[in-house]
């Protein structure tokens, strides 16, 4: 560890996780890029986890966020009304819900998404008076006690210390291989009395599973999602926490499928500057909330509402943002074709929708998945030492996961890119050198 980490090392908890992957003290950050104490710039293709899809300290946001405190606008106020609340509200109603033809109340809840699921579960089972909730592999959805009884991986589930229960889980998309049809495996064992399952409330489900691998669900899977939510009267609740506010390519990833959950909720880039703020969004029939009946102190944050509604007014008026992202987005399939041209023996391959997007070595050359996982970890630490900071994903570190701001420059966005193709090629070939015989792909 570097020795700048002392006081973390002394003082923190072991349960620290990022600061593994990024050892060294950050103290400024602008836009795509974030700089250590020692000046050195790093490329940030991790943006907060996917909660700073503007970047850091968007010069648009803090002005506004910065004329709000010196103005002594309310910073904490509950779930009062306040104007920042008010503005919020108005701009989420006709930036975002009119234009789709969407009908939701918002709720806010605490400031983490967590609390969003915990409440939009809670709210599930309340509406329908069941308690089972049905949730997908490799989904993730928070490490709160509900938020993780709904949650696959295991690594996260060892730390509850009790007993997870009331969910029952089916296979995603794809979990058994393209030729497998989940949604008519899962509609048979929800239909047949003798199946041991209890009938579901709801189901959770990300449209595209960051944390778990970045798995993506094809429209046609998702329709069928909500036609057997309505055959077996169970909620559809889409978590939109890290793939919303446009990572996908649009404000809301399950927009283009066409889908109308009951439920959505969101967090993460919902601020637009990194401040904590979470909501959850439900359809005006379900609301069945007595007063008080859900609460927190933090309920809402008046200077995320700033900050969110300045994101809503500068970015998603029109359909530019949904270009741009587009624009970017094809910038890093077109970077993955190339290095498959150009190294075929790697066999790099790309999966995710929009600006989430998992870069993963196959298993051609018979590494085995826990070796592969091993590698993408190497890479990764590989390009943090040369300027780019990037994470792993899924249980066994299955993909690199790329999440850059929407807003980052081409040129930077390139030049991350590239330390990443040179990341791989140099770790792939000390892999490779070790393991005899494999000509092909030592010393080119």
């Amino acid at each position: 560890m570097n020795q700048n980490l002392d006081t973390f090392n002394h003082m923190e908890s072991n349960v620290r996780y990022y600061i593994r992957s990024f050892p060294t003290v950050f103290n400024r950050a602008r836009g795509a890029q974030i700089w250590g104490e020692d000046g050195k710039a790093y490329i940030d293709f991790f943006a907060g986890a996917g909660a700073l899809n503007y970047g850091h300290n968007n010069p648009l946001l803090r002005e506004k966020l910065v004329e709000y405190l010196e103005s002594d606008g309310v910073v904490h106020g509950l779930d009062m009304a306040t104007a920042a609340k008010e503005n919020f509200l108005k701009a989420f109603e006709h930036i975002i819900l009119q234009p789709r033809g969407m009908d939701y109340v918002l709720q806010f809840t605490g400031p983490t998404g967590a609390n969003a699921v915990e409440a939009a579960l809670k709210l599930a089972r309340k509406v329908k008076q069941r308690t089972n909730i049905m949730s997908f592999t490799n989904g993730f959805h928070g490490v709160s006690t509900g938020a993780l009884a709904v949650t696959g991986n295991s690594h996260f589930r060892q730390g509850a210390g009790i007993g997870l229960e009331n969910v029952t889980f089916m296979p995603y998309d794809g979990y058994f291989g393209p030729e497998v049809d989940t949604i008519a495996y899962i509609d048979r064992m929800l239909s047949d009395p003798a199946s041991g399952i209890d009938k579901p409330a709801a189901a959770i489900v990300e449209v595209v599973q960051g944390e778990g691998g970045v798995h993506v669900a094809s429209t046609d899977w998702l329709l069928a999602l909500e036609q057997l939510c309505r055959k077996h009267d169970m909620l559809l609740i889409v978590d939109e926490i890290q793939v919303g506010c446009g990572r996908t390519g649009r404000f809301f990833g399950f927009e283009e499928s066409g889908i109308s959950p009951d439920i959505v909720t969101m967090s993460k880039s919902l601020s637009g500057y990194g401040l904590p703020l979470a909501m959850v969004m439900l359809k005006p029939e379900l609301d069945r909330w007595r007063p008080g009946e859900h609460n927190g102190t933090f309920r809402g944050n008046n200077l995320a509402f700033v900050t969110a509604t300045h994101a809503l007014e500068n970015f998603w008026r029109s359909e530019g943002m949904n270009e741009l992202i587009e624009r970017k987005a094809d910038l890093v399939r077109k970077w993955c074709r190339t290095l498959h041209g150009k190294r075929p023996e790697l066999d790099v391959k790309l999966r995710g929708r929009g600006l989430i997007c998992g870069i993963y070595l196959s298993d051609h050359n018979g590494l085995g998945s826990e070796k592969i996982g091993e590698l993408h970890k190497k890479i990764v630490r590989r390009a943090f030492d040369n300027g780019l900071i990037v994470e792993t994903a899924g249980a066994g570190d299955e993909v690199i996961k790329l999440l850059p701001p929407l807003l980052i420059d081409d040129n930077l966005l390139r030049q991350g890119l590239q330390i990443l193709e040179d990341s791989i090629v140099a770790e792939t070939r000390a892999v490779m050198d070790q393991r005899a015989p494999f000509p092909e792909l030592m010393h080119t």
